[in-house]
């Protein structure tokens, strides 16, 4: 009996922790809303509502709300609140992974249960040698890593010496430089991350920076340029032999 009072408890325990929590990952760059789900029907336009975070690196009072509807951010160009309390994260960073707790104060005696995202933050690098490039697919989670992440090729033809490692929060995809002489062979991979908290399954490919990309261009437009002005040369050339032909 006491048996399972016990396990009752524990069960609706962990049903009322999982109604004030929710996971959430974003890419490096792309924007991040973190949904404040236990917000009092956006009252007074969320004042009161502070949005408080916590990681490995730092804890701090990202943005409040006061009773003057005045907002308060420590970044106001990257965050801000919504009008239904939500936190609005612009241009997330790696260092932005952590835990963040919505809170909402209704007096000096009484606030609201506090609702808490965990936001982790993925990334693709690379790096290349000589011989060889590896891309280099990353999460960053508050506290222990509970993403599995793998590179999948969908390419049909087979890569010789081309490398890949799964494991949780980190894996690596290497092949020969040679290969990237085919300008769509980056969309051949994609990094595949599920999450170990909801085992929800997200996908995600990899671009060059902007500046390999306007080398690439570059590279084409001279080799187009060269290729114009040698047919230009031997167009010419034929037409002076065959105009100075008897």
């Amino acid at each position: 009996m006491e048996m399972s009072l016990y396990l009752m408890l524990m069960l609706h325990l962990t049903e009322a922790a999982e109604k004030y929590v929710s996971f959430s990952t974003v890419r490096v760059g792309d924007e991040a809303t973190l949904h404040c789900e236990n917000v009092i029907d956006a009252r007074n336009n969320c004042d009161s509502t502070v949005w408080q975070f916590i990681n490995s690196r730092s804890s701090t009072i990202l943005v409040q709300n006061d009773k003057d509807d005045e907002e308060v951010a420590t970044e106001p160009d990257r965050m801000n609140i919504t009008a239904n309390c939500s936190l609005v994260i612009k241009k997330v960073r790696a260092e932005d992974f952590g835990w963040y707790t919505c809170r909402q104060i209704l007096s000096r005696q009484q606030q609201r249960a506090d609702y808490s995202v965990y936001l982790s933050v993925l990334d693709i690098t690379e790096q290349q040698t000589n011989d060889n490039v590896t891309l280099i697919c990353s999460v960053w989670e508050y506290k222990d890593c509970r993403h599995k992440v793998e590179w999948l090729y969908v390419g049909k033809e087979n890569i010789t010496g081309m490398k890949i490692s799964t494991g949780y929060c980190s894996a690596n995809v290497t092949f020969p430089t040679r290969h990237l002489r085919m300008s769509t062979f980056y969309e051949l991979f994609m990094c595949k991350m599920t999450d170990g908290h909801t085992k929800k399954v997200q996908l995600f490919t990899f671009s060059p920076q902007l500046s390999d990309l306007a080398f690439v261009t570059r590279c084409i437009i001279v080799s187009v340029s060269l290729a114009a002005l040698l047919l230009s040369v031997v167009t010419i050339n034929i037409w002076t032999k065959t105009k100075g032909a008897p």
